[in-house]
């Protein structure tokens, strides 16, 4: 099995996906997928579930550098993005989308089209996974999509919700956003 280090470093060729808790103007979850040597980015404002009846509202960011993966830190008030910043989960995921005629459909097409579904291998989240694309936003041409975890076995039935993202711990050095916060010098959250 491919997976990324504890440094984020990846150990192996298949692609990386990371999961930072980002408390900014308002807390969410940051999801990115490394595609065509990006990391493709939605904002997840309540983060993922294990719960495949629960649909998270995700939505379009700008793409990210591959290095943005082991990110821990604080960006400065008024920078786009300003705020603290942890990594709380990391791992490598498997393209999964297919054709109705079950043939493979490269991972970037399947984005383009509306519908991918991966594999996540990572330290907390595993399985399948879906992000779907569906009309709705605010704005005109503002893109919308929905989270989905498939029913594996790797789904729970009834889990709560995510840890409360102030007491999270990050995947990567085990600090809260509180303590990130603290060791930069951003004073507490």
């Amino acid at each position: 099995m491919d997976v990324t280090g504890d440094n984020g470093e990846r150990t192996g060729p298949a692609p990386c996906f990371v999961v930072q808790i980002h408390q900014a103007r308002r807390m969410h979850f940051d999801f990115r997928l490394e595609v065509d040597g990006v990391l493709k980015s939605w904002a997840v404002p309540r983060g993922p579930s294990e719960n495949p009846r629960v649909r998270r509202l995700a939505v379009p960011t700008e793409d990210h550098p591959l290095e943005y993966r082991t990110f821990e830190g604080v960006i400065a008030k008024g920078e786009y993005g300003g705020g603290t910043v942890i990594v709380w989960d990391q791992g490598t995921y498997r393209p999964l989308s297919h054709d109705r005629w079950g043939a493979p459909v490269p991972f970037e097409q399947s984005l383009e089209d509306g519908h991918a579904t991966f594999w996540l291998d990572g330290a907390r989240l595993q399985g399948e996974f879906a992000l779907t694309r569906f009309k709705g936003g605010d704005a005109p041409g503002e893109e919308v999509w929905l989270l989905i975890k498939a029913k594996d076995g790797r789904a729970t039935r009834e889990s709560p919700d995510l840890p409360d993202p102030y007491l999270a711990r990050s995947a990567r050095t085990g600090r809260t956003l509180a303590q990130v916060a603290a060791e930069e010098g951003s004073g507490p959250l």
